[in-house]
């Protein structure tokens, strides 16, 4: 397929820690939504993280318990799931929307009481995405929660909505725009990238494309609109080395 617009796939390549990232979209065959969620670290105790997979969600450990420093920060679901409501984010607030949601509010609500993490002076941004099969239409929706100036008196919340997903693309928000003495936080809408159709597929294209260095786990799920029913697949570091 030609898109009339250049993708963001390079700024992805070209930068050797965007942090955790996530991606929503349609898969070129328009059979499945997909959602990729991958984690990053710099220091030995932000690589000691895998995913593990409990039945329709995922949860993050320490792959070493006795270097684990702050487990707020660390162990948590990046996914849950909540009748048609497929939830991924980059922490504890997973759970905050999917109480919200089960409680009569919605996504936005949820994250109007929260913001970016307790981590100075990074003050690393949350970032979530929820697929919405219940309305009929496999809506989604982006957000990022972050600082001002990396001030913690100050937080911003950035919101994008998709009301049509448009096939072999996806939509992607990262922690971070690159490397840095604290990193930079994630900037502007969110990046245009290539999807495929296949879990493996989608896997492997997003896992070479995270700097080697960095890179510590991946999962990617797929999701049928229709029968919504879904898939994961998980990659992580420890087991590939």
């Amino acid at each position: 397929m030609a898109f009339a617009n250049p993708l963001d796939t390079e700024i992805l390549k070209n930068s050797s820690y965007p942090g955790r990232g996530i991606v929503i979209g349609l898969s070129p065959d328009r059979k499945h939504l997909i959602q990729v969620y991958w984690i990053m670290g710099r220091s030995e105790g932000s690589r000691n993280r895998t995913f593990v997979a409990e039945g329709d969600t995922v949860r993050t450990r320490a792959f070493d318990e006795s270097k684990l420093d702050n487990p707020s920060l660390v162990v948590y679901f990046p996914i849950r799931v909540l009748a048609g409501h497929h939830i991924l984010t980059n922490g504890d607030q997973t759970d905050t929307i999917y109480n919200a949601i089960q409680n009569g509010g919605t996504f936005e609500s949820a994250l109007a009481g929260r913001t970016f993490e307790p981590d100075p002076p990074i003050l690393t941004p949350r970032i979530s995405g929820i697929v919405d099969l219940d309305n009929g239409a496999a809506t989604y929706k982006l957000a990022v929660l972050k600082s001002v100036f990396l001030n913690e008196a100050y937080a911003t919340r950035h919101f994008f909505n998709y009301e049509t997903p448009i096939p072999g693309i996806g939509h992607c928000i990262t922690t971070y725009q690159d490397d840095g003495n604290p990193p930079p936080s994630f900037s502007g809408e969110p990046l245009v990238v290539e999807l495929y159709d296949t879990l493996e597929q989608n896997s492997n294209h997003f896992w070479e494309m995270l700097d080697p260095d960095n890179r510590v786990s991946l999962l990617v799920k797929s999701l049928d609109p229709v029968s919504g029913g879904s898939e994961i697949r998980i990659v992580n570091k420890f087991e590939h080395q």
